[in-house]
Formats: C-alpha cells, structure tokens, sequence
C-alpha cells in the first residue's frame, strides 16, 4: 500500500479516478464518490479507481487521518456494509488503514469499476468531470461515452478483483470444483493451482 500512495500522491493533481481527502466525509456523500470514481474509471479504461485520506488535496502532502473505517457505523450499521446497500450493481470495494513512510495514518479506498452497466448510489448515477463530483444525468455526453465502452467490451474480459493475493484469489473462487469438472487431480500446492490455467489441457 505505501508503494501505490507514493504513486498517487504523485500524481500532479487530482483526476477523474483518483480523490484526496484530509478526514471523514459524510458517508452519503462517500457513496456518491463510490459510484462517481467507479464509473469514471470505467470511462477511461481503469480497472480501479481510488480515494485517499490523510492527505492534502492540493499539495499532495501526506498529513494522516482521524478517519478509520473499519470502527466507522451509520445508521446502526458497519459504514461499508451500509455503502454496500446503497449501491447497485454490488460492485467491490476495499478499504486499506496503513501508516505511511513517515509514520502518518493513511486510507485508501480501492473501487474496481464496473464494466457492463453504470454505478448507481441511492438510486442516482454520479460521474467526475475534472475534479467534481455530478450526476451522471445531466451530463449525457458522458452518458453516451460510459455505454459505448461497456457496449464494446464483453462482460467475461472485466477483471472481477485486481491486487489480489494467491490466498485472497484462492478463498474467492471455488477451485476445487474446478478441477472437479475438467476431471483432473487437484494440484498438490497453491503455487501449482494458480499456474494451471497456463499449462496445457491433456
């Protein structure tokens, strides 16, 4: 995580996929950027898009957070499983509470972008243009933009979950069906089971 805030902390301003925020927001405003960063990384091709605390969001500086999602409730709620509700489809996102080199208390948001239909949060389409967060709705270019790039890309070449580990990929799927199905032997280690799909079928 220290590697990828170092990268987008050097980005030289803010961009349609990436947000810099000090401390918490309100987490219907949070929705919002969800669903905004979402599908704006869709539009320009991104498999992910980020938002960040504990950092200026004009000088880029890493100045740590108070904010700390994983203690976080709204509503009597768990503050990501009460996102995840207002959001459709269920797209996935993570939350990462690190400390920077310098010891700061970071967050990163990681919000895969959809690929076949536009974000929504609370029933509404947000989208970035620039730095700003707007409906989807009143921008139709836009609109228009984000459909003919989920109508040209097919849903089975969308990455589901990017920056995942051998651990984390292994626990998502359900491999020893898999194996299963083709009739093979499950592999004998988890280094074998990720690289079977690069050998050949016999």
């Amino acid at each position: 995580m220290r590697s990828l805030l170092k990268e987008l902390v050097s980005l030289p301003k803010e961009t349609e996929w990436a947000e810099f925020k000090r401390n918490a927001i309100k987490p219907e405003e949070l929705g919002e950027y969800i669903s905004a960063l979402a599908n704006s990384a869709a539009l320009l091709g991104k498999p992910t898009a980020y938002m960040v605390w504990g950092v200026d969001d004009e000088t880029h500086s890493v100045i740590g957070t108070d904010f700390k999602p994983s203690l976080a409730k709204h509503k009597q709620q768990e503050l990501e499983s009460w996102l995840l509700q207002g959001l459709e489809p269920k797209i996935d996102f993570t939350f990462h509470e690190f400390s920077s080199f310098e010891n700061d208390a970071v967050v990163i948001l990681e919000i895969n972008a959809n690929c076949h239909t536009p974000v929504r949060f609370s029933g509404t389409e947000f989208i970035r243009i620039g730095s700003y967060k707007k409906p989807l709705g009143k921008h139709p270019e836009k609109e228009r933009a984000l459909w003919r790039v989920f109508d040209r890309k097919p849903w089975e070449y969308c990455i589901a979950r990017d920056r995942c580990s051998i651990d984390e990929v292994l626990q998502l799927i359900d491999y020893p069906s898999f194996f299963s199905l083709l009739s093979q032997p499950l592999p004998e280690n988890k280094d074998a089971i990720m690289d079977y799909p690069a050998r050949p079928f016999v």
